[in-house]
C-alpha cells in the first residue's frame, strides 16, 4: 500500500479560521472545517481498497478531494472549494507505507483523482471527435476526386505546397479513395453506449503500480457494467500493484473483496462490512419483499 494513514485536523478549527482571516479577511464559508468534527473522524487507515460510503452531504467527496489535494495528485476537472479549503488541507497529515525492502513509498508517478466530470468530458470528446472526422471525410472525398482526375501536377509556389502534397498523394497508383480519405480525415472512434464508453475510459486510463482516487465511478454505468468495473478494480488491486480510494454508494462496488469501508453516515464514523450498510439493506429489503416474482 502506498498511503497508509491520513489524519484530519480535528480540534483545529479556531486556529485555521484565525489563519484564514489573515489571508482572506472576507471569506464566506468555513467549509470543510467542522464537517468531520461530529463524525469524530480523525484518522483514516487505508487498505489496498478503501471506500468512503455515505449519502449526499456526508463528506465522502470532500475527503477524496482533501486526500488528492494533500498528496498533490494529478487532476483534470476542477472542483468547487471554499477560500480556506487549501489551508485546511495543508493541516492534514499522512504517512506512507513501506515496500518489500523496507523503503518508504512515495506517491507513484501518474497517480490521479478521477471524477464523474472527467468521464463525461471523455464521452463528449469522443462524440465531438467523431463529428469532426465525419466532416473531414466529406471534404476528403471531394478533394480526392479533384486531385485524382484534375489534370497534371502543378507546383506554383510555397503558399500552395500543402495542396500540392495532397495532389501527389491522390495521384499515387497505390492510393485508393478509401485509403486517401482515412489518411486525410482519420478514423472515427467506435461509438458505444454512455455506460460502455465510461467503462472504456477506465480501461484506457488505469495503469499498474499507481494510486487512484475515484469519485463515484459508477455514474453512467448499468448494474452489469458496475460489476465489470468492480472486477477490473479488484484485479488491478490484487495483481497490478494499484491502490484505490473510492467514494461511492453503489452496492456492487461496496462489495469488493477485502475493501475497507468507512460509513460516513454513522456518528461517530465506523468501519463496516458492505452488507451492514443502509443502502445495501434497502436493496435487500426491496428484492426480498418481491422475492416471489423471481421464483
Amino acid at each position: 500500500m502506498y498511503i497508509k494513514t491520513f489524519t484530519l485536523p480535528l480540534g483545529q478549527t479556531r486556529s485555521i479560521l484565525e489563519d484564514a482571516s489573515e489571508i482572506c479577511p472576507e471569506f464566506q464559508s468555513i467549509y470543510p472545517c467542522e464537517l468531520f468534527e461530529e463524525k469524530d473522524l480523525s484518522e483514516i487507515q487505508f487498505g489496498r481498497i478503501t471506500i468512503f460510503y455515505g449519502g449526499n452531504g456526508s463528506g465522502k467527496s470532500t475527503l477524496l478531494n482533501l486526500i488528492a489535494s494533500r498528496l498533490e495528485l494529478n487532476r483534470v476537472s476542477p472542483f468547487n472549494k471554499s477560500e480556506i479549503f487549501d489551508l485546511y488541507a495543508s493541516r492534514c497529515t499522512y504517512t506512507m507505507g513501506y515496500d518489500e525492502e523496507g523503503f518508504r513509498y512515495r506517491v507513484p508517478n501518474g497517480s490521479r483523482i478521477i471524477t464523474s466530470d472527467d468521464i463525461f468530458d471523455y464521452m463528449l470528446t469522443v462524440r465531438t471527435n467523431n463529428q469532426d472526422v465525419f466532416e473531414q471525410k466529406a471534404e476528403a472525398k471531394e478533394e480526392y476526386r479533384e486531385y485524382r482526375y484534375g489534370g497534371p501536377l502543378r507546383f506554383q509556389g510555397m503558399d500552395q505546397y500543402e495542396e500540392f502534397c495532397k495532389q501527389v498523394q491522390a495521384q499515387k497508383k497505390s492510393m485508393s479513395r478509401r485509403k486517401y480519405i482515412r489518411q486525410m480525415a482519420g478514423d472515427e472512434v467506435k461509438l458505444r453506449s454512455n455506460g460502455e464508453t465510461a467503462l472504456r475510459y477506465f480501461e484506457i486510463k488505469l495503469r499498474q503500480d499507481t494510486l487512484y482516487c475515484l469519485d463515484e465511478p459508477e455514474n453512467s454505468l448499468s448494474p452489469e457494467l458496475q460489476i465489470k468495473l468492480t472486477e477490473m478494480l479488484e484485479q488491478m488491486a490484487r495483481y497490478c500493484g494499484c491502490q484505490f480510494i473510492i467514494a461511492t454508494h453503489s452496492p456492487f462496488i461496496l462489495s469488493m473483496k477485502d475493501a475497507r469501508i468507512y460509513d460516513l453516515d454513522s456518528k461517530p464514523t465506523v468501519v463496516r462490512d458492505w452488507w451492514e450498510l443502509d443502502n445495501t439493506r434497502v436493496y435487500f429489503d426491496f428484492f426480498y419483499k418481491h422475492k416471489d416474482k423471481f421464483l
